[in-house]
């Protein structure tokens, strides 16, 4: 809706010739406002905090011997600490023929290297391009364009 058919005026009008209109207070006024600080009477009491903590021990404690206690010890302490030290081992144990297929690759490059950089003189297969001072391993991955 217009100004002028709120205001009931027909037609435009200048915005002078309207009566001001203007928000007030609610009849009865406006509720007062609380800007006291409230300061509570009665602290927090941490004196609970080790009754919960010896409650709940002697639940996970009691919960055990329901069970076979050897048994709770295995599943909630000593399988992840051997789960993850067998993850270590399996790893240690690769790690030399991993390092044996990286080292056939690098062969593979530097032979590469070889054969495309044949007519480059003064081109040294093997050495670093990077004139840093810093050993660097060389970079082996393949470039592939269809994962671009």
């Amino acid at each position: 809706m217009t100004e002028a058919v709120i205001r009931k005026k027909p037609g435009m009008a200048s915005v002078k010739d309207m009566p001001i209109l203007q928000d007030g207070p609610p009849p009865g006024g406006f509720p007062p406002v609380r800007y006291a600080r409230r300061i509570p009477t009665r602290t927090q009491r941490h004196g609970h905090l080790p009754c919960c903590f010896w409650r709940f021990l002697l639940w996970d404690v009691s919960s055990g011997s329901r069970q076979q206690d050897s048994q709770v010890f295995v599943l909630k302490y000593l399988l992840p600490w051997a789960l993850k030290e067998e993850k270590y081992a399996a790893r240690r144990a690769i790690l030399p023929v991993l390092q044996a297929e990286e080292d056939e690759r690098v062969e593979e490059v530097l032979q590469y290297e070889a054969e495309v950089m044949k007519d480059v003189p003064g081109w040294k297969v093997g050495e670093n391009v990077y004139n840093s001072g810093k050993w660097m391993p060389p970079a082996t991955g393949e470039l592939r364009p269809d994962v671009w």
